[in-house]
């Protein structure tokens, strides 16, 4: 998203103020930044948010001051209107894409786990619906046989991982809804010979590599287009041009085979020097 962002503002001639509480789990801590961007003299605020129901209250504080705002990945529990405009991930597709997935890496017939469920994100409950419909629709000898909340906390998500392991022996695959989740059952999985058979898919990376034979793959937001189309959006605003409300993007499969293609390379590069929108790579292993 950085990158997308940087790309927009160097275009436009736009000064960005990039800021984010020190851990993802720290909402009062992204509550005081809302709140002080919105008493400052800014063009706009964007905005990836940590709690769908937390942030309304700021978040309508700071549409009451007249701040055109983009919330991008997943949606708050405000509707879409006026100066606040949403630019998200479709989590339908990306259920539907993990339940493809582990279709294919079980042939039609097994258990799989569905860890890193989070009320608290509206778009990973519904990447989690979409998963288990899709499955029961089209999938119907693949059963889901637990599912656990997520938190960031990685020691914890491995202890769940943990837990849920050594409760379903012959569990085939674990789809992890948040990097946290997925981080932690892979190094569970790792440090424990008689869980390697065990496969993971993951959902939004960090700086995951494929290092661990147990990733599978993960599912990835187009995160530089939704930056640089909430620049966009603000400026468009600005200039008293009419932008659509809501744009929602659609997520990729990354697997071993094409992460080193040119798309995937576009999505998650780590360079965000400022620059042209162009696709200037970094390396994903």
């Amino acid at each position: 998203m950085h990158r997308g962002v940087e790309a927009a503002a160097f275009t436009h001639g736009a000064g960005i103020y990039w800021n984010a509480p020190t851990r993802e789990d720290d909402t009062n801590g992204q509550i005081a930044l809302i709140e002080r961007v919105a008493a400052g003299k800014y063009a706009g605020m964007v905005i990836a948010p940590d709690q769908s129901l937390a942030l309304v209250t700021p978040v309508r504080r700071a549409l009451a001051r007249g701040l055109p705002i983009v919330i991008i990945g997943s949606p708050l529990l405000i509707p879409a209107g006026g100066k606040l405009f949403y630019i998200l991930n479709n989590e339908e597709e990306g259920g539907r894409i993990a339940a493809r997935r582990v279709a294919l890496l079980l042939h039609g017939r097994g258990s799989v786990a569905v860890l890193g469920m989070n009320p608290d994100i509206a778009g990973i409950m519904v990447r989690a619906r979409s998963f288990e419909q899709f499955l029961a629709e089209n999938y119907p000898d693949i059963h889901v046989v637990d599912k656990r909340m997520g938190s960031f906390n990685v020691p914890h998500e491995q202890q769940v991982a943990e837990e849920v392991l050594k409760a379903n022996p012959s569990l085939n695959a674990i789809v992890a809804l948040m990097d946290a989740t997925m981080r932690g059952a892979l190094s569970t999985i790792d440090s424990n010979p008689a869980y390697r058979s065990v496969k993971v898919i993951g959902f939004d990376p960090g700086s995951t590599s494929f290092s661990s034979a147990s990733l599978d793959s993960v599912i990835v937001q187009d995160m530089p287009e939704m930056g640089n189309r909430a620049i966009n959006v603000i400026l468009a605003t600005r200039a008293g041009r009419t932008m659509p409300a809501q744009t929602v993007l659609e997520p990729m499969l990354v697997t071993r085979e094409n992460r080193d293609s040119d798309k995937v390379r576009s999505w998650t590069s780590m360079d965000y020097r400022p620059g042209p929108f162009h696709l200037n790579w970094g390396t994903w292993h």
